[in-house]
């Protein structure tokens, strides 16, 4: 296992590299200048030129590109064009909220996606079924904004049991929950929406699978047949293709931000964008990124630990 961890992390060194040229690129072929963004547009020519050489934009993009690629090896992010303060400080500020609720969107998505998917799959065709189908199907369709401005307009307006906007202090326990139950709460509905499809389509293929009808033959409890012989196996593909699908998540973290004028680095991204803050915007965009591929890395171990056959491939 530990040699198959070793080979996936190494795999990774290239898809980051590969990463970090796209976002590299991205940024460069985005309309408009950083330059005419930080002076203002009635800034004169010689103010924006000369703070496009201050800021090494009138350089060949592949000595642009070098000196990317430096400043992020030593672990600097750059000044923000807007404010000029360091990024990586406003990044380190937002990072918990963004990393706090996307897992809880996560964990709620396993927590209740599993059981359901069960309970789907164990009582096929019948009312729970027919729920936990219509359930997962609405889950899917609708947008993570408008769902975020549903939850709102029912918990915090109405019924007036959680805030409305903002991330609360992330040092104070009971507050920060109650500001980050309906964030939490929209990504782990559309989350539980997916794992439950998820859970019941991979636990109705292993069902009909041989083994289960011998575990069966032999008098085994069904509880038994169903929790040790089947789910496990069932997991494969659910962990598999949840890992992927938790990519979707993180970008429907962004908007479900911005509906709760949530900290994070979806807000600043936004941010960023409208400012055209050009440091800040590529900082934010490569950190994503690694998440992604930090998710992708630690759903391949996941796997290999569920799976033991996989760490010999």
């Amino acid at each position: 296992m530990i040699v198959y961890a070793i080979k996936r992390l190494l795999q990774s060194i290239p898809i980051v590299l590969i990463v970090i040229t796209l976002v590299f690129i991205i940024v460069r072929i985005l309309p408009g200048d950083p330059a005419v963004a930080a002076l203002g547009d009635y800034a004169s020519k010689e103010a924006v030129e000369a703070l496009r050489n201050r800021m090494g934009l009138n350089d060949p993009l592949w000595l642009q590109y070098f000196k990317f690629l430096g400043s992020i090896l030593r672990g600097d992010l750059g000044k923000s064009l807007i404010t000029g303060y360091p990024v990586a400080t406003q990044v380190a500020q937002v990072l918990p909220y963004t990393i706090q609720l996307t897992l809880s969107g996560i964990f709620l998505g396993y927590l209740f996606g599993i059981p359901l998917g069960i309970a789907a799959s164990v009582h096929r065709n019948k009312f729970i079924d027919y729920f936990n189908r219509v359930f997962s199907l609405v889950g899917l369709s609708i947008p993570a904004f408008y769902l975020g401005v549903l939850l709102m307009l029912v918990f915090a307006i109405k019924l007036r049991l959680f805030p409305v906007v903002g991330g609360g202090d992330i040092t104070n326990l009971r507050e920060n929950l109650r500001y980050l139950f309906l964030p939490a709460l929209t990504l782990g509905l559309i989350m539980t929406a997916y794992i439950t499809r998820m859970t019941r389509s991979s636990l109705l293929n292993v069902l009909r699978q041989d083994y289960i009808r011998t575990a069966r033959s032999k008098g085994l409890v069904e509880r038994l047949v169903l929790y040790k012989h089947a789910l496990r196996n069932a997991l494969i593909p659910i962990i598999a293709l949840g890992g992927l699908y938790i990519i979707v998540l993180i970008g429907s973290s962004v908007m479900v931000e911005i509906v709760f004028s949530r900290p994070g680095l979806g807000k600043l991204m936004v941010g960023a964008i409208k400012q055209r803050d050009y440091t800040t915007l590529q900082s934010v965009m490569l950190i994503y990124a690694l998440i992604v591929v930090v998710v992708n890395l630690i759903t391949d171990l996941i796997y290999g630990l569920i799976d033991p056959r996989i760490k010999y491939h």
